[in-house]
């Protein structure tokens, strides 16, 4: 059994009524991928944008395995301390990685956010050292658009991450560093210029896809008609 570990922040946790890209990318595994796996993760809800909490289960789709690491408003920042514990206790060989705008938006600058990185990384080799990372670039949002200075930082972060990939791979734990996601347009593929709406999910799901097929073979490319 494979098991996945979606770790990210409001694009991986989703909100009330989303399909989310954990799902766009556990169908694309069902038709494509040979082997019996699961997604893990010490949470499964959805964001409720009246609560402002992290509590709800009305997912779109409910018929999946809903499991996973990832909040609203959490970065590299918060999640370094919590991924050792989570890889531990749910045995997890894959993380799919999606993090980095919520940090460099309010709590570290690039520099900063690559150190926690670092720690991330480590944290999951000392709970297991054989485990699997697929990381995904920032992708930049609405406010880099207008705000020049958050914008290089989303950039110098992303060389950053793609230095700590290079640097911290190892065969025995590979890191890949997948693509930004094809075409992806704020415009169209998010709902308010952060958050991706139907066609953002296959667009995010489809980097991860892709990633996991070059380098390990797992799946295949994925399609765009995938539901």
């Amino acid at each position: 059994m494979l098991r996945f570990m979606p770790v990210g922040d409001s694009m991986t946790i989703g909100s009330a009524g989303e399909h989310t890209w954990r799902y766009r990318l556990w169908r694309h595994l069902c038709e494509t991928y040979g082997g019996p796996f699961t997604f893990v993760g010490p949470r499964e809800e959805l964001y409720d944008k009246a609560a402002e909490a992290p509590t709800s289960h009305d997912y779109a789709e409910p018929d999946f395995p809903r499991r996973h690491l990832a909040g609203w408003g959490e970065g590299w920042l918060h999640m370094a301390p919590l991924i050792g514990e989570a890889v531990r206790r749910h045995r997890a060989d894959v993380l799919l990685v999606s993090l980095g705008l919520i940090d460099l938006g309010f709590y570290t600058n690039a520099e900063q956010t690559a150190e926690n990185v670092r720690a991330f990384v480590a944290s999951a080799r000392e709970a297991d050292p054989r485990v699997r990372m697929v990381l995904l670039p920032v992708i930049p949002n609405i406010r880099a658009q207008v705000d020049e200075p958050f914008a290089a930082q989303v950039d110098h972060f992303n060389d950053l991450l793609a230095k700590c990939a290079a640097d911290l791979d190892e065969d025995r734990s590979p890191i890949l560093l997948a693509p930004r996601p094809e075409g992806y347009d704020i415009h169209a593929d998010t709902y308010d210029g952060t958050h991706p709406n139907a066609s953002g999910e296959h667009r995010i799901a489809g980097a991860f896809a892709g990633a996991m097929w070059e380098a390990w073979g797992i799946g295949q490319v994925y399609a765009a008609g995938t539901s």
